[in-house]
């Protein structure tokens, strides 16, 4: 954690260009939460001083981003607007408790859970609400509605509510993004475009035109740090910091993918899921709102050329320094070109390509990604967040389910085996050895028990099922093979389970539902691949033979 005197001067000189353009991302970010935009400035300070000093991707940025602060607005919008910051800070400290509490207890591998599908759908959700929610700043028109499409239809429908000030410097600021986009001016394009039209504004004494101070005073130096308000707790503010939790920590490791360390040692989610929430907690202790692993500051950060930790604290600490001098500035910022700025990144966030990948790929791909955005437009953000991560689950369990498959395995020449289609039903005498592919928890069992060959009709048909590699197993699957050899026995059959693990054996044993000395026989898994399947056929070939000669039951 300590600086290294060599890296000092790169880290310090990284951190500045972030710094600058977490002004104007700052405050947009707040905007989108329905605070101050000098809460978000608080936040862009205190989340990469907090998150630096923790996180195991050391030149992540942990600050405001525009999918966490869209789901905390969403969450406190009911809230009185004079007592929203309170709510705010509350709901960024117990989403801070949540992300250290995950990273505790190392939930970092169940972000892979959350499918690509539904992933996209979200953020493209995210950037289309972003766009549509911030025509009534961009324009200077009241609008009414209760989600931001319907706020967007209302502003077009009613064309003379737009004040032509607002909406000249809102195309002005969007002119200047646009236009220093490909220029080397690109970081500070965002600050340009509110600097200018600004100045336009109070030369013009456009008086209609909204400024950031309408929102509220603009305390002047640095925050002092101060406990969150324990009675805006509600259970709106609860479920809103869960959703913010959720969207921060799969978005944070994607930025941990993006941004590998200089010196090739490995990121670890669980420790970049507590640094992320201390980068909350932190934020919410200066009054700043929900802050997370931001892909473009993180990218900034890099071309900068910051080499250790210590460039994104640098960061935090350039934009300290600069809302101790010109945080008097921030009430004279024009409202339509904090609009501009959302607008053009969300625009830019908007990822068509992988959008038509996706709808290319798959009828389960495209329900994933058109129902999750569908979701996340017309529905509250927690909701979204909460009906995306149910519909990866579900379609994880699904996928497995469906991806199963069953197959024959016939001896070949050279000690080897041949695959081949499994029988639908189980010849007379003979012996039928079968493998399984994909997961056999929950309803893969069942499409496991679907997909068996059926022994009805059949005389002593014999069956061995390999189950090599399978070290956990659960109750649906002991079910499925107490059932299945039931109806072989009932037709004077024998199951045989090969490679068994051994832990998975003295399970099939302790639970009493496998008779394991009478219909089912098991041969545990050997170092040797095949051995113990070898041995069941061996074992089941006996069998047969001397059920068509018609004796007793033989012992193995």
């Amino acid at each position: 954690m300590r600086p290294e005197r060599r890296h000092l001067r790169a880290d310090a000189v990284a951190g500045l260009p972030g710094a600058i353009s977490s002004v104007p991302d700052g405050m947009a970010c707040a905007v989108l939460a329905g605070v101050n935009p000098i809460h978000g400035l608080y936040a862009s300070f205190a989340g990469p001083v907090g998150g630096g000093l923790t996180s195991s991707t050391r030149l992540m940025v942990i600050t405001t981003t525009g999918a966490a602060s869209l789901a905390a607005g969403s969450a406190i919008e009911d809230v009185n607007p004079a007592e929203r910051p309170q709510a705010l800070f509350l709901l960024t400290v117990i989403a801070g408790a949540v992300m250290v509490l995950a990273g505790v207890a190392r939930l970092g591998r169940y972000t892979r859970f959350v499918s690509h599908s539904v992933m996209i759908g979200f953020l493209t959700g995210i950037a289309v609400n972003i766009v549509f929610g911030q025509l009534a700043d961009l324009t200077g028109a009241e609008a009414g509605g209760e989600f931001a499409v319907a706020k967007a239809i209302d502003v077009v429908a009613h064309p003379s509510r737009i004040d032509l000030a607002s909406l000249v410097t809102g195309l002005a600021a969007l002119g200047i993004l646009i236009g220093l986009s490909r220029t080397r001016l690109s970081a500070v394009s965002a600050l340009v475009a509110l600097a200018i039209p600004t100045a336009g504004v109070i030369i013009a004494a456009a008086d209609r035109v909204a400024r950031v101070k309408d929102a509220g005073d603009i305390p002047r130096g640095i925050p002092l740090p101060q406990l969150p308000d324990l009675s805006q707790l509600s259970a709106s503010v609860v479920t809103g910091a869960l959703a913010v939790a959720a969207i921060v920590l799969v978005q944070g490791s994607g930025v941990a993918e993006a941004a590998p360390n200089r010196d090739g040692t490995a990121s670890n989610p669980n420790q970049d899921f507590i640094a992320q929430g201390t980068g909350n907690i932190v934020s919410a202790l200066f009054r700043g709102q929900p802050v997370g692993g931001s892909v473009g500051q993180t990218a900034i950060n890099r071309a900068a050329g910051g080499r250790t930790r210590w460039a994104a604290i640098w960061s935090g600490l350039w934009m300290l320094a600069i809302l101790a001098a010109f945080s008097g500035v921030v009430g004279l910022v024009a409202m339509p070109t904090l609009a501009a700025v959302l607008i053009f990144a969300a625009v830019r966030a908007l990822r068509f390509a992988e959008v038509t990948s996706i709808l290319r790929t798959g009828l389960t791909s495209q329900i994933a990604v058109v129902t999750t955005f569908c979701a996340t437009l017309f529905l509250p953000v927690a909701a979204a967040v909460g009906i995306g991560v149910a519909l990866s689950l579900l379609l994880q369990l699904n996928q497995e389910a469906m991806d199963l498959k069953v197959v024959q395995l016939s001896p070949a020449p050279g000690d080897r085996w041949k695959e081949q289609p499994p029988p639908k039903r189980l010849p007379n005498h003979r012996v039928t050895v079968l493998d399984v592919y994909g997961s056999l928890f929950y309803a893969g069992s069942r499409t496991l028990q679907v997909r068996l060959p059926d022994p009805v009709g059949a005389e002593a048909p014999t069956v061995v099922l390999r189950l090599r590699g399978r070290t956990s197993l659960g109750a649906t699957f002991v079910k499925v093979v107490a059932e299945y050899s039931a109806a072989l026995e009932a037709v004077g059959g024998r199951l045989y389970l090969s490679g068994v693990d051994r832990e998975v054996a003295d399970l099939l044993r302790r639970t009493g539902h496998v008779d394991v000395s009478g219909p089912v026989g098991i041969f545990e898994a050997t170092e040797l691949v095949g051995e113990s399947t070898e041995q069941a056929l061996r074992a089941a070939e006996t069998w047969a033979v001397q059920q068509r000669r018609g004796t007793s039951d033989p012992d193995r």
